[in-house]
């Protein structure tokens, strides 16, 4: 009977205390979050003794508070209570009894305290656990104390505005949700209107707002001419709603006025994909669960100022559908570039459809694709188009120091790509009769042709296209026409043998293709699909796919979301590929193995090839465009010889990952100044992840899993306080509180990120961007070079890229995962965890210098060797590294005169300037009458080399010529060397020597 009484008298007072309008506030820094959570209650206590007790209304959205700590401080003395007792503690009110030790005051009760474990930037939140403080004999006096006097409840504070629940995430009551519903028992759902401004955070409870609010039939908003407007409509569902869809009508003035239907959307059941291809998505609402639905109106410019009426219905299967009046009234006042200069508003959800930058446009040094009969001509390539629509042959027209082009053609290809179909029956290879090529788009940037090739048994129907940077996609589509058994089907790609020198991919480092390779599918472990195959100046990279595919995560995060088995290829883990030689040719074996298809059945043995190199190395960039890593002062950067500066995240002009938008302000007046004194700026901005500080964080949350990967939740608090569950918690600044949260893949975030990207360059005035490892595709990455490169601005892109060849990341290449991209980018930056003592030179030029693509590069991890990066044209970047300071060798190049010169790699068989070991490289820059010799030694010991020099192809006179290594700090000394002197290098160094 004690018990059922005190249940009593705790309901009674907890009643009274929701009668009580509770406070909210933020309390910026008031305490250390890092030790005592978010989130505090402040209680005032008039009495005297021993004995307090609260009643708190806290309201609270986590799961089972009971399980977490409560810490009650005096406010007076900071000092931790060690006497206190919780009673009942629930998500809608919380029981806490404690000792006043200071008699009448404050006191602060903090109900989330947490502790972050593991790495820093990947911190795992962890919440407190209740713990035992009390002594006993205060427990026992508590227990003898029948008239405890209570402690009132002044407000609930936050650490800052950011991390409050109030007033979205303040939940309501279970009697005021059962009220509810009681009250409109009739219906299968309601309505709540909502404004842009608080953004519906929950799923599976209702604010508190809502209950005092009530249920809509109507919204009203106020919008500026031209202005993209949102708006939000809450579903509450007491059934299982089914394909819930949105329809508006026209909104009217009373003088006849109108804003097209046309003209307003929700993101959450249509839209525009990345790739620009509209949808429309199947949206459900399971019972006693919260659905937004975000809408916006695009507003005209040339809208005339009133009132507009409309309606939104919205309707689901089976149900009654629900009307909403929509009333915007239009002032005087007109939004500059629709009011995406104030993203707070949610004014950029369009962007989320945009189709800006969509059309296969060329992209500079691309020239347009050529057709002359069934042969396709562009940059540097051309390709011959067989009878089955396959490619006969691959040519490349790049001399090997990639300096220039060759009137004469490389070949790929001992013989046409193609497929074998052996029947089971009787090893025989299926004959298909060709229809011919069929040609259904010629434009400067894409060629697009069919064939239809098919026999008694099997039909194969290849669509295929080739675009004006390389790349060619090949859907093939294989249909059974009666029952048939296969031993085995096949894609042979059969590679010259002087073509097929180097291999990326398929587990293999970069380097050397070895003689005999195996390989077979593991996505669960492994995201491989196919491999780079080439030479400096020819090259093919095929990766295999089916009408399934789906990009995987990268970068860590792998393992979360891999490859999809292809069904054709994978035949359930029956397929994978062999290369070694077979008669002349170095063959590429993708094999899937046997299987049966039935009457009907259907299979896609899709495939992508990328034609390498894309285009010459343009070396000139490489000697002038010299890049500062740090957000520095600008004069101090340009004392450095420095030309562009990189702006990381969590820099004050840029501190939120993957969204400078909060402080663009402050980034264009930076910028601003580095273009007064001829500097340039990129910044950070990809797309892997995104900041809980980007403001469509909710609206982007409910679109389900489109935009955010499904995961495990949990990393730092404000994650798991705000967005409860089911996400990816990623990158994490501690200093700013930054916590990124992991995208799904492709999707429409990359249409905002292409608008984002837009706005930065026309309105900010950034010269590029820094992209942090790559999560788009190259549909994303063409779209971004078109508005970075719009209207004259430079469009500069640097890649890096730390070494993706471990568990996480699937065992994949890093040069091999982003191939696709490298088309559009400037630079690179490979190296982050890769060993530049240990690899050996085909690591260096494969999987880091990007010669063989037509791209340069820098070096990361600690600085790199700077005597082997210099036979490669590579430094590494300031002011990344204290023992690798680029700017002697910057020195070198400016003395020498580097602008201009042909580099002539060591691996030119004609190089006119090698060594006696062939563990020592020459590399060389020559210009008229004098050159720049870069040796470096990957012998197992210091050596001493002669130079073998071919004078004539020089140009210099040996008799007059002088041969000096200048000066260079921490490089190495001067010295003069006669022309058949042996040459000390230690080992794991080299030399900078000048020929004159």
């Amino acid at each position: 009977m004690k018990k059922v009484l005190s249940v009593f008298i705790f309901l009674s007072i907890a009643s009274a205390a929701f009668s009580q309008e509770l406070k909210f506030s933020n309390c910026t820094n008031c305490w250390n979050p890092d030790s005592l959570g978010n989130h505090r209650v402040v209680l005032v206590f008039n009495k005297q003794g021993k004995y307090a007790k609260a009643i708190i209304p806290w309201r609270r959205r986590d799961e089972n508070p009971q399980a977490k700590r409560i810490i009650v401080e005096d406010a007076k003395t900071k000092e931790r209570i060690l006497n206190i007792k919780t009673g009942t503690l629930t998500r809608e009110v919380g029981e806490v009894y404690f000792e006043p030790v200071s008699g009448a005051g404050t006191y602060y009760l903090y109900y989330m305290p947490y502790k972050n474990e593991g790495r820093s930037n990947y911190p795992k939140g962890i919440y407190l656990k209740p713990d035992s403080t009390a002594s006993a004999k205060w427990l026992s006096g508590l227990n003898n104390n029948s008239n405890i006097p209570l402690a009132s409840v002044k407000e609930i504070q936050s650490i800052d505005s950011f991390n409050t629940f109030y007033p979205m995430e303040i939940i309501a009551t279970k009697s005021e949700t059962e009220r509810l519903i009681q009250k409109n028992k009739s219906q299968s759902y309601l309505i709540f209107p909502e404004d842009r401004l608080h953004s519906i955070r929950m799923t599976n409870d209702l604010p508190q707002r809502w209950i005092e609010i009530g249920p809509k039939n109507y919204f009203k908003g106020e919008a500026m001419k031209g202005e993209n407007f949102a708006f939000q409509l809450g579903i509450y569902a007491f059934e299982n709603l089914e394909n819930v869809k949105i329809n508006f009508t026209n909104l009217k003035t009373s003088a006849g006025k109108t804003i097209s239907s046309n003209n307003i959307f929700c993101i959450n059941t249509n839209g525009v994909d990345y790739d620009g291809i509209p949808f429309t998505k199947t949206l459900n609402v399971e019972p006693n669960k919260v659905q937004a639905l975000w809408c916006g109106i695009d507003v005209p410019v040339n809208a005339t100022a009133g009132t507009y009426k409309g309606k939104v219905i919205i309707t689901a299967d089976g149900k009654s559908p629900k009307e909403i009046q929509l009333t915007v009234t239009v002032s005087n006042s007109v939004a500059k570039n629709g009011g995406v200069n104030e993203p707070w508003k949610m004014t950029r959800l369009g962007w989320l459809n945009s189709t800006m930058a969509q059309q296969n446009t060329l992209i500079a040094p691309y020239t347009a694709l050529v057709v002359n009969n069934d042969t396709v001509g562009l940059l540097g390539r051309k390709v011959v188009i067989n009878k089955d629509g396959f490619p006969q042959q691959i040519q490349t027209f790049f001399t090997p120091e990639m300096t220039e082009y060759s009137k004469e053609p490389n070949d790929l290809l001992t013989e046409p790509i193609h497929f074998h179909f052996t029947k089971m029956s009787d090893g025989k290879n299926m004959v298909l009769k060709s229809q011919g090529v069929q040609f259904i788009k010629k434009e400067p940037g894409t060629v697009q042709w069919q064939v239809t090739s098919s026999s008694d048994s099997l039909k194969m129907e290849v669509s295929a296209s080739l675009e004006f940077d390389g790349f060619m996609s090949y859907k093939v589509k294989v249909t059974a026409l009666q029952d048939v058994s296969f031993k085995d089907i096949v894609m042979h790609i059969p590679f010259k043998k002087e073509v097929a020198k180097y291999m990326m991919g398929l587990g293999q480092k970069g380097g050397y293709r070895p003689e005999n390779f195996e390989w077979k599918w593991d996505v669960a472990h492994k995201n491989q699909d196919g491999a780079w195959i080439g030479n400096v100046n020819a090259g093919l990279q095929y990766s295999l796919r089916d009408d399934k595919y789906v990009r995987p995560l990268n970068t860590n995060f792998y393992l979360q979301k891999p490859l999809l088995l292809p069904s054709s290829w994978g035949n359930e883990n029956k397929g994978g590929i062999t290369i070694g030689v077979k008669g002349k040719s170095i063959l590429a074996n993708n094999y899937s193995g046997e299987r049966q298809m039935k009457k009907g059945d259907v299979l896609y043995y899709n495939f992508n090839l990328l034609i390498t190199p894309f285009h010459t190395i343009n070396t000139d960039f490489q000697w002038a465009t010299r890049f500062y890593h740090a957000y520095k002062p600008i004069d101090s950067i340009k004392e450095t010889g420095a030309t562009i500066i990189n702006i990381h995240h969590a820099t004050a002009i840029n501190p939120y990952i993957n969204y400078p938008f909060i402080a663009w302000k402050l980034m264009k007046a930076y910028i601003d100044s580095a273009h007064n004194a001829g500097l340039k700026v990129k910044i950070y901005n990809t797309i892997r992840e995104l900041s809980n500080h980007a403001y469509e964080t909710f609206a982007l949350r409910s679109l389900g899993h489109e935009i955010y990967s499904t995961g495990k939740g949990g990393g730092f608090s404000w994650l798991q306080e705000h967005l409860g569950d089911d996400y990816i918690a990623a990158w994490f600044v501690p200093e700013l509180k930054d916590a990124a949260i992991i995208n799904s893949g492709m999707n429409r975030w990359h249409n905002y990120y292409v608008e984002g990207m837009n706005w930065l360059t026309q309105n900010v005035g950034i010269d590029g961007i820094y992209l942090d490892d790559v999560a788009f595709d190259r549909v994303t990455m063409k779209r971004i070079k078109r508005v970075l490169t719009k209207d004259g601005h430079p469009g500069i892109i640097d890649l890096h890229s730390a070494n993706q060849y471990d568990k996480n990341d699937g065992f994949n290449n890093s040069a091999n995962l982003y191939m696709e991209n490298f088309p559009y980018l400037n630079r690179l930056w490979f190296g982050e965890y890769f060993d530049y003592e240990k690899n050996n030179p085909d690591f260096f030029l494969t999987e880091v210098s990007g010669i063989p693509f037509g791209l340069m590069g820098e070096m990361l991890q600690g600085g790199g060797n700077p005597w082997r990066g210099m036979v490669y044209g590579m430094t590494n970047r300031m002011p990344w590294s204290d023992n690798a300071d680029p700017r002697p060798i910057w020195k070198v190049w400016d003395d020498f005169g580097m602008k201009g010169t042909k580099m002539i790699g060591y691996w030119v068989d004609d190089n006119p300037v090698k060594t006696s070991n062939d563990s020592v490289l020459a590399t060389i820059y020559k210009k008229e009458g004098k050159v720049l010799v870069s040796i470096a030694s990957w012998a197992n010991d210091e050596v001493y080399v002669q130079l073998n020099i071919d004078w004539k192809k020089l140009g210099i006179e040996p008799a007059k010529a002088t041969i000096t290594a200048p000066e260079v700090k921490n490089f190495q000394h001067a010295k003069t060397f006669q022309s058949d002197e042996k040459i000390f290098v230690e080992k794991g160094k080299g030399w900078l020597l000048i020929i004159k």
